[in-house]
């Protein structure tokens, strides 16, 4: 429901007098005066500084554990996770600082992402009558949250899920650009107002306004198609900014869902800037600081100039997780009675410096146990071992049997209809490369591993030609490497930064990969039943609905006809098939159709 203006102001007062009491301490109102008038009598001007950390990208990770491996998270920069281990640099910058002088935010993605998510969300939903809460909602309550953004993976499991998790925290989720698709009100709290009792006798007032990704709108489509509008970050800013600095507002800080560096994954599908956290700083003046979400990179301090006012925005983004908390620091002074940043800077936490805090491990250790249990249920066997090692360059089993289990499932989808007769192909990503199925028992967390993203499966309906130009596209994911040059696989994939979800190996047809050629050209000998395809020739693709909708920026399949759609997330699919299978045997599906070549000589 849209929120109303009392319950807003309610909600946002609230938010504001629980920083404001802590640790307060009372100041005769004729010191007030005095400090009022002071400021100009030569003395001294007075100054206070206080400290803001925040999160971003959680993901579902409170405890230090990866639930596809069923172990202690690594990985190769010994980096941990975890709002456990969060939990305990929060309590130390308290200690320092003094709890008063701080505030907690995050900038969303916070309850998908583990199989700890997933189950509250799926299997045990925090949605049924007397359901539990949220392990990440009673997490932060416990930490001690103030605010946190709204990250665009809160819609992936429909807005009663959302609501509900809101509804269980103690804290407001922002987010000035979601709003509600019939009145163009505010869906949920844009900003949240935090009053900082200083030993000076004046509060300072401390503004936090939560903006979203508008990408929400073709990535969960299903979901909020209808219901919620996501207009650019840039165009909200530019509204609430000046209002919260009319409301008395002495810092004002954005939590952006949104990266800093101005590109978009989707290309022309939406008329916004995914990633607008730079846009917002450079075109918007008012703001002091934006704490940056959604690009899982890690941006310690980073200055960006306003282009109105000549004033340094502050940018910092900490790295996904759990894995760092962002600390910014505010030097204000009173001058002309008001406060005014005279400094701001950041810096990041590591959080695999800290012991996870005894708190929060065991106020959720029940949960953990439940979803670990969950996780290790044995679903079938393989016959032998396959993995995603060397997948992101190879034509691997692992990937295959992803593929089979779309191509099957559309197939059996599209039997008796109107294109039941055209070949169905299928693409898939390495999304993990440590994800194995083991020989001999396999457990619901190996094929889970496999698929670590919720997304669903769509039909959709290509020619031969859109067929060629999307693999070409999916192509640019390799380094460009002469004949004869060395290869080195830990420096031939990720060209101009692609990710491996990005990469996409479609099954159906086979194809070469010429990495000595440019981008652009170089898929080779692409064929469909050992003939050369017609461009003009139809095929339908079994595609996920992330890449279906724009994600990734893939050519045609966006704007391609859709024949059919499923609910059911593709992982599950995969698990129910092993379960009905009762055996994984490469054998049955594996084969190799594509592989890389330079001038025509297989690289491997």
């Amino acid at each position: 429901m849209p929120l109303n203006r009392r319950t807003f102001l309610e909600r946002s007062a609230a938010a504001g007098a629980g920083v404001a009491i802590v640790g307060s301490t009372a100041v005769p109102a004729e010191a007030k005066e005095a400090i009022a008038e002071g400021s100009g009598s030569g003395r001294p001007p007075k100054r206070y500084s206080f400290t803001v950390m925040g999160t971003t990208d959680l993901h579902g990770n409170v405890f230090n554990w990866d639930y596809f491996t069923d172990k202690e998270f690594d990985d190769r920069d010994r980096n941990d996770v975890g709002l456990a281990k969060i939990s305990t640099l929060v309590d130390q910058i308290r200690a320092e600082k003094g709890r008063r002088n701080t505030l907690l935010i995050d900038a969303g993605d916070t309850i998908q992402g583990t199989q700890l998510s997933y189950y509250y969300a799926k299997v045990d939903p925090i949605t049924a009558r007397r359901g539990p809460v949220h392990p990440m909602a009673q997490a932060m309550n416990a930490i001690g949250y103030d605010a946190a953004a709204l990250g665009n993976h809160e819609f992936n499991y429909g807005i009663p899920v959302l609501r509900k998790f809101e509804e269980q925290c103690d804290f407001p989720l922002l987010g000035a650009n979601a709003l509600d698709a019939k009145t163009l009100r505010p869906a949920f709290a844009p900003y949240s107002m935090h009053r900082l009792r200083t030993p000076c006798g004046r509060d300072v007032k401390v503004a936090v306004l939560g903006l979203t990704n508008p990408g929400i709108a073709i990535w969960d489509k299903a979901n909020v198609q209808g219901k919620m509008t996501f207009p650019g970050l840039e165009e909200q800013a530019a509204k609430w900014v000046p209002k919260l600095r009319s409301m008395g507002a002495d810092v004002v800080i954005v939590s952006a869902h949104s990266g800093s560096s101005g590109t978009s994954s989707y290309g022309d599908q939406l008329p916004y800037i995914e990633n607008a956290a730079g846009l917002v700083a450079e075109q918007v003046p008012g703001i002091d600081a934006i704490l940056v979400g959604h690009a899982h990179t890690e941006i310690a301090e980073y200055f960006v100039t306003n282009k109105e006012t000549g004033k340094q925005v502050l940018l910092s983004e900490p790295l996904k997780w759990g894995q760092r908390l962002t600390l910014f620091d505010f030097d204000l002074v009173w001058s002309k009675g008001r406060w005014t940043v005279e400094k701001a800077a950041a810096k990041v936490l590591n959080s695999n410096t800290v012991a996870e805090d005894p708190k929060i491990t065991r106020l959720l250790g029940d949960e953990h146990t439940k979803v670990v249990a969950y996780v290790n249920q044995v679903i079938g066997t393989c016959t032998t071992t396959i993995t995603t090692v060397a997948a992101p360059w190879k034509d691997e089993p692992i990937i295959d049997l992803i593929n089979h289990v779309q191509a099957e499932t559309v197939k059996t989808a599209l039997a008796g209809g109107q294109y039941a007769a055209l070949p169905v192909l299928s693409q898939a990503s390495c999304f993990s490369r440590t994800a194995a199925i083991p020989a001999g028992q396999v457990t619901l967390k190996d094929a889970a591993g496999l698929y670590v993203f919720e997304n669903t499966l769509e039909a959709r309906l290509l020619t031969g030609a859109q067929l060629k130009d999307y693999l070409e596209f999916s192509a640019r994911y390799y380094v460009q490497t002469p004949a004869g040059a060395p290869v080195d696989t830990a420096k031939l994939t990720n060209a101009g930064n692609t990710p491996d979800y990005n990469y996409d190996a479609v099954s159906g047809v086979t194809y070469e990969i010429d990495i000595a050629k440019p981008g652009g050209s170089r898929i080779v000998n692409l064929s469909y039943d050992g003939k050369p395809i017609d461009a003009a020739a139809q095929f339908v693709l079994a595609v996920n609905n992330y890449r279906a909708s724009g994600g990734g920026n893939f050519p045609h399949v966006a704007r391609s006809q859709q024949l059919w759609a499923n609910s059911e997330e593709i992982r599950n699919t995969i698990i129910s098939w092993v379960q009905a299978k009762g055996a994984v045997d490469p054998a049955q599906f594996a084969t190799v159709g594509w592989k890389l070549t330079r001038e025509g000589t297989p690289v491997f």
